[in-house]
């Protein structure tokens, strides 16, 4: 099945902008991954101001990530094959790839990080879409007129919401990383696995900045009093729920160098699955207090 996901129309420039970034993204060597939305073609039909440009990728019927946790809740198996895969597109994304059979990948930052650009497959496998504001980083090559702070606001780093990145390849990996890790809290704010109550799906920052946020809102929120969604107590008496949060705030740590790769995370979430699946029920409460003793992939694997 196809689905047309953009219907662009011409004279609104900001959409057409849009629309031709994702196009180049889409066309660069390497895109095809089964983590990252199969694009399938663009199109543009009509003439002078009634031109619209359409792009054709693969159709996920569970939708964005957003909508299948409203509707559900996940295991958690379920919880670390989605945050899994997740992650590993995104760690693919970043990856720059030389010698490729059709040329040679970029490392790539998506800059729009979000429950909403995260599509479910029928498997429950996650895979990464909607590049408008992506950014390719190639040797010798700048990156064009860009603008820093862009971006879904309550999904934006510190250093975005305060205007003061670095234009530097890096910078730009490591803001993805801090809104992987909401994405990831959005994931076990709807998981059954802990002894207690799930709550009703909830956007990060809702309980403190609402459901429409300003920029003034949540610099207030997350740059001047460094709030970071909350985590229930009774989801860390689950131990691989304990791991996974421990790794969530490397991932939206407030200084930006201090956060993980996407490759590091992805490497956590097999680790943190294999232990608790060695772990009978009666031991978990004894091995949460060793949740910071396990040899988790090492933090220099971060950027």
């Amino acid at each position: 099945m196809l689905l047309i996901l953009h219907v662009f129309i011409c004279d609104l420039s900001q959409n057409k902008q849009s629309w031709q970034s994702e196009y180049e993204i889409y066309s660069l060597s390497g895109m095809k991954h089964e983590n990252i939305l199969h694009f399938i073609g663009a199109e543009k039909r009509g003439n002078g101001v009634d031109i619209e440009l359409w792009l054709i990728t693969a159709y996920h019927e569970k939708g964005s990530l957003t909508d299948f946790l409203k509707a559900n809740v996940v295991s958690w198996n379920e919880l670390c094959l989605i945050s899994q895969t997740f992650v590993r597109g995104l760690a693919y994304l970043h990856e720059d790839i030389p010698n490729l059979k059709d040329g040679h990948k970029p490392a790539i930052a998506h800059r729009d990080i979000k429950s909403k650009n995260v599509l479910v497959k029928h498997d429950l496998t996650a895979c990464i879409a909607d590049f408008g504001l992506a950014l390719k980083f190639e040797a010798g090559k700048s990156t064009g007129d860009t603008h820093g702070q862009v971006g879904t606001r309550r999904y934006m780093a510190p250093e975005v919401l305060e205007g003061a990145i670095s234009f530097q390849r890096d910078a730009f990996l490591r803001i993805d990383m801090y809104a992987a890790g909401l994405v990831l809290w959005e994931l076990a704010s709807r998981c059954t696995a802990a002894d207690g109550p799930v709550d009703e799906f909830c956007l990060p920052f809702e309980e403190e900045a609402g459901l429409h946020p300003s920029l003034e809102d949540m610099q207030d929120v997350v740059v001047h009093k460094k709030l970071r969604p909350i985590f229930r107590e009774h989801w860390l008496k689950h131990t691989g729920l304990a791991m996974l949060f421990e790794t969530i705030e490397e991932c939206w740590d407030h200084e930006a160098e201090a956060r993980l790769s996407a490759g590091c995370v992805e490497e956590r979430i097999i680790s943190m699955q294999r232990n608790t699946n060695l772990i009978a029920p009666d031991d978990i409460l004894s091995v949460v207090t060793m949740v910071t003793n396990l040899d988790f992939p090492p933090k220099e694997s971060s950027l």
